[in-house]
């Protein structure tokens, strides 16, 4: 017993799109194909590993772009935002205080450290020249001179150290030191809001007007980062999504006009072109012959030009394109 082959919606639709038949009673420029109704699917992802906390919304509910539609648990977020706004002020101070220039008291300082190098170096003097002329007269050992003159070296050292330290306070703040805490202060405000817009990422909101198609988690899950969370379907309306004949599509392009014939309402609605596929549907060959060719169709979308109640999405259509108008 043969196995029955299993045959897509999208392949019935090409078939029938290439048996359709060109032409009408009523109007020669007009082309009757099928499709069905569809809308553009958004699949909403989240960025980060924290668990859901909470789900607002339900699968069919209507929603705007910019509502909240899924929470995650902002606490590691939050600290991470309070450092980075903690590193922030520190930055900020330390740019005020070479702004202020040096204190008062710290030049105090540096002038009292140098008069102390100063003092100490008058006495490793006296005390070199002391132990030099003791060893003059072999009382005092070539180590005790040797010491004597290092640490005669070391407070010399010294006083140019403390004398440096002066002048740095007495010239207050460079160009250089500014521009340092000046670039300080930048790195820290990009940090500040990289951790804002992390956190404002624990928020899935919509991107666009459309409708909650399903929910792939529940609250209290952790999806991965990059792991679609919801699917949407775009805008306030479905488009018909049929499938042009070869034989037309060289005169359908993005504004012609078409009349949609949907299953279940007694009224044709009027469509327009949104786009048109470049590359046929289901045959990726090039060197076709003539009935090879004529079996070729292309996929394309048609907006619905009346303002009615959202239609739903999978309703078989058919639609008479009128080829070359286009306002």
């Amino acid at each position: 017993m043969k196995t029955p082959t299993r045959i897509t919606s999208s392949f019935v639709l090409s078939i029938l799109a290439g048996l359709a038949t060109v032409g009408c009673d009523s109007d020669a420029n007009q082309t009757r194909i099928v499709g069905e109704l569809a809308s553009d699917r958004i699949e909403l992802v989240a960025e980060t590993t924290e668990p859901i906390t909470w789900i607002w919304v339900d699968e069919g509910t209507a929603v705007s772009a910019g509502d909240l539609l899924v929470s995650q648990d902002p606490d590691r977020a939050t600290l991470r935002l309070a450092e980075s706004e903690a590193a922030l002020r520190e930055a900020r101070g330390r740019l005020d205080e070479l702004l202020r220039g040096p204190r008062a008291e710290r030049i105090a300082a540096a002038r009292a450290n140098l008069e102390g190098a100063e003092k100490d170096l008058v006495f490793r003097q006296a005390e070199y020249e002391r132990t030099r002329e003791v060893a003059a007269r072999d009382l005092a050992s070539p180590e005790e001179l040797d010491r004597a003159l290092a640490e005669l070296d070391a407070a010399t050292a010294a006083v140019d150290l403390r004398r440096a330290e002066l002048a740095e306070q007495l010239a207050g703040t460079t160009v250089e030191e500014l521009a340092q805490a000046e670039a300080s202060v930048d790195q820290a405000v990009a940090r500040v809001d990289g951790a804002r817009l992390d956190l404002e990422r624990h928020e899935i909101r919509a991107p666009v007007d459309g409708i909650v198609d399903s929910r792939l988690f529940e609250a209290g899950e952790r999806p991965v980062a990059g792991q679609p969370v919801l699917v949407m379907l775009a805008g306030h309306q479905a488009h018909a999504r049929v499938y042009v004949p070869e034989q037309v599509r060289v005169q359908l392009k993005p504004g012609s006009k078409a009349t949609l014939y949907v299953d279940g309402l007694d009224s044709a609605l009027a469509g327009t072109v949104r786009w048109v596929a470049s590359e046929a549907a289901f045959t990726p060959y090039y060197a076709l012959t003539e009935r090879d060719r004529g079996r070729l169709s292309y996929a394309a979308k048609i907006d619905i030009d009346e303002s009615i109640e959202r239609l739903p999405d999978g309703v078989p259509l058919e639609a008479d394109l009128h080829t070359g108008t286009v306002p």
